[in-house]
């Protein structure tokens, strides 16, 4: 059982409350308080209104929100040990390599499309050329497929870049709005440079709100990926032990001839040729 499943559900839950809260703050919209009965009650936040006067800023930042949701969701499913390494395969795979049934064991692979499959495949198709290709043909794969899923991840990272920046670009707008006002007049009133400085402030709000689990989620997930390609790179090297064994066994103990060194290949057929080589007569000159 994955341990890391009651944590990942906690994340997704609370990642996911935060995009809807977010994404349509009417429906959590600050409720409606009577005032105090002397009139100093706190001031009143509402979402909605935030992200109304966060303008087109802020709502780009909030379809950012909803997409860097819809992608954690997609790399809890696809990013964990069972979608890897699905249970079984190995033991599967392993059997059919013991009995030397290298198709069979190539097409249950195939059926079965994980990241285990496709290195177990890649190893399957070079067991002819012995387990130095097998082993080097299996971390290429491993590899490819590594490289594959941190590119995949790579859009939290993009959507974490983007968000302060778009947070930045609303602040830097709302000072524009803010001090424009002292050009008609003088001395405007706080009233009339809240509007820009709150602008100002609720993108970069916005922004730093996506930011952070953005962040996290794909530091969390860069990690979970080396962890779950060094364990399916450990499994595929003990699927093929056997094969390893097997290989690295004498030739005489599997019934094949040894296989001489070159320099002894090299003497054998040189030294036929030096034998029927006729004789110089004495005085080296020939008759």
């Amino acid at each position: 059982m994955d341990r890391s499943k009651p944590f990942l559900k906690f994340v997704w839950l609370s990642l996911v409350c935060f995009s809807i809260s977010l994404a349509t703050p009417a429906l959590c919209s600050a409720a409606d308080e009577p005032a105090d009965a002397e009139g100093t009650g706190a001031a009143k936040v509402d979402l909605r209104q935030l992200v109304d006067d966060a303008g087109a800023i802020g709502i780009i930042i909030a379809v950012l929100s909803v997409a860097m949701v819809a992608l954690i969701v997609e790399h809890i499913i696809s990013i964990r040990s069972n979608a890897l390494m699905p249970p079984g395969l190995a033991e599967e795979v392993h059997g059919l390599i013991t009995q030397q049934q290298y198709r069979s064991a190539d097409s249950v692979c195939k059926s079965n499309p994980s990241f285990l499959s496709y290195v177990l495949s890649a190893g399957l198709a070079e067991v002819q050329m012995g387990y130095g290709a097998v082993e080097k043909a299996m971390e290429d794969a491993a590899m490819q497929q590594s490289a594959r899923l941190n590119r995949k991840i790579e859009y939290l990272s993009v959507i974490g870049t983007l968000s302060p920046m778009l947070g930045l670009l609303g602040t830097v707008w709302g000072m524009i709005l803010a001090f424009s006002e002292f050009t008609a007049k003088a001395n405007p009133d706080v009233a009339e440079l809240a509007p820009g400085i709150s602008k100002a402030l609720i993108t970069t709000l916005f922004g730093l709100s996506v930011t952070v689990p953005a962040l996290a989620s794909f530091a969390f997930f860069r990690n979970r990926i080396d962890e779950l390609v060094a364990q399916s790179s450990l499994l595929a090297e003990h699927v093929f032990a056997d094969f390893k064994h097997t290989m690295a066994l004498p030739a005489k103990q599997t019934g094949k001839p040894l296989r001489k060194r070159p320099e002894e290949e090299l003497a054998q057929r040189i030294a036929p040729q030096q034998a029927t080589r006729p004789t110089p007569p004495p005085g080296g000159q020939e008759p």
